[in-house]
């Protein structure tokens, strides 16, 4: 029987995708959300990865590491330490286990923005050496590929993905509707630029299709669509009443993106169950249920 493990569940992403399927073992330092169903496998750190000897799965979710590129950008070693070196300690020990798939998680920054076409697919040029943390998520590539005769993997590069969370998260939505929960007036950098944001609970529904397919390599997840950050703090802005204002500073990443999503619908039968509007109210509403307790 088919057995599935996720590293990393006390995250962003990783309880969405325990409370999708009951079945999988959530491995890592921290606790899960009690509300989740899931069995939890204390693993205090990835230097002692012999706790997983006698536990039998042949699938792995891995999603250990930070997306927070600004702290990352300014602490030399952080994109090493947080993205590289677990992603390498996981890896090599998998290689000596008869695994089916393992899928972790990079970003659509790597792409070069420079010669970047819209929608973006798997085959555009990439520029890994804009900054530290995009070299860091190279890196990160660059050992799956290392293991890839041994360990079947499949690397996810995600487009802006958004949803609720307990977390002070860096991400542009978690931050914006912690903030207007918090203060009578909020600001933003800038709201000129058009990303394609993915919802977790659709991410996760991809997620869980993926890692059942036979395909490895590089896919890029988003919902090929493309919206401005004026439309979301126009839509928060309803939700809330809270004025939203943007401060017009000079933002980095390109001023539009969207994922052509051709390779996804190829290998699974998915599309979006959430528009831009129904995902952010959603992260709203449960958003504000935590602000209360």
């Amino acid at each position: 029987m088919s057995r599935t493990i996720l590293l990393g569940g006390s995250g962003f992403l990783g309880p969405v995708i325990l409370s999708k399927d009951s079945e999988i073992i959530s491995i890592g330092r921290s606790p899960i959300e009690s509300s989740l169903k899931n069995k939890h496998l204390d693993l205090p750190s990835l230097d002692n990865l012999e706790i997983l000897d006698n536990l039998d799965f042949d699938k792995v979710i891995f999603l250990i590491g930070s997306s927070n590129h600004h702290e990352i950008n300014q602490k030399i070693t952080m994109g090493i330490d947080y993205n590289v070196y677990p992603l390498q300690k996981i890896l090599k020990y998998l290689s000596n286990r008869k695994l089916k798939k393992f899928i972790c998680f990079t970003s659509m920054l790597l792409y070069d923005q420079s010669k970047l076409q819209n929608p973006v697919d798997e085959k555009q040029i990439i520029n890994p050496y804009t900054n530290d943390y995009i070299f860091s998520k190279f890196l990160s590539e660059e050992i799956v590929r290392y293991y890839e005769k041994k360990v079947p993997s499949i690397i996810v590069r995600l487009s802006n993905i958004y949803g609720y969370t307990k977390l002070i998260r860096p991400d542009l939505v978690p931050t914006l509707m912690q903030n207007v929960l918090d203060k009578d007036e909020v600001t933003i950098w800038n709201d000129k630029p058009k990303r394609d944001f993915i919802f977790t609970e659709d991410a996760a529904d991809a997620i869980l299709k993926l890692i059942n397919t036979d395909y490895t390599g590089i896919i890029n997840l988003g919902t090929g669509e493309m919206n401005s950050i004026k439309t979301i703090t126009s839509e928060v802005k309803k939700l809330s009443g809270k004025n939203i204002r943007s401060l017009d500073k000079p933002v980095s990443g390109p001023m539009e993106l969207s994922v052509d999503t051709t390779l996804t619908k190829k290998l699974i039968n998915w599309s979006p169950k959430f528009s831009l509007k129904e995902g952010l109210k959603k992260t709203y509403d449960i958003m504000r249920s935590y602000h209360q307790k």
